[in-house]
């Protein structure tokens, strides 16, 4: 099994409590289709585990296969400075048949970020550096695609459902209780 090389930290988009029995990592693209799909099943695996669960999102946008994926992540990173990175994340996953700019300024605008420093960040690509980190930690943990999981540590090569995520969960939770 291959093992995820960094283990969560103060850096990483978390949800949930830290210190919860079970931790999913995802590795994802805002342009995926998949990752669309496995949107939906974490949700659903948050809801039914709650605090339980502590779920990080690191970004590997896929940029030959979608050209969006980069300008996407970089504006989640920039809502995450005005504090807003879950909200962001959440409505370029509820919307990710639109991830053009304008499209992107709208959520900003919904998510009453700060327009001009969102703008300037996006301008500036003052996020890509981060999102390059996320990716290259991902590729030295053995991810070539996306979703990729990690259950407690594990990358997870089943299918990504609610109920498989919780299968390869499972052993964390049996030991919390």
């Amino acid at each position: 099994m291959t093992r995820l090389r960094r283990a969560p930290g103060p850096g990483d988009h978390f949800q949930g409590p830290r210190a919860a029995p079970v931790i999913l990592v995802e590795y994802g693209d805002y342009q995926c289709p998949y990752c669309g799909q496995a949107y939906w099943e974490v949700k659903k695996l948050q809801q039914g585990l709650g605090t339980r669960l502590g779920f990080v999102f690191r970004n590997f946008p896929l940029t030959q296969a979608h050209p969006l994926a980069l300008q996407a992540a970089e504006a989640a990173e920039a809502a995450a400075v005005q504090d807003r990175f879950w909200e962001m994340h959440d409505l370029l996953y509820e919307n990710q048949d639109a991830l053009e700019m304008p499209v992107l300024l709208s959520h900003a605008e919904a998510l009453s970020l700060d327009m001009d420093r969102f703008r300037a960040d996006l301008a500036s690509h003052r996020f890509e550096e981060r999102v390059r980190r996320d990716f290259m930690d991902g590729a030295r943990s053995g991810v070539n695609g996306t979703p990729t999981f990690f259950a407690n540590g594990y990358r997870h090569d089943g299918p990504f459902s609610a109920a498989a995520l919780l299968e390869a969960l499972a052993g964390g939770l049996d030991a919390s209780r």
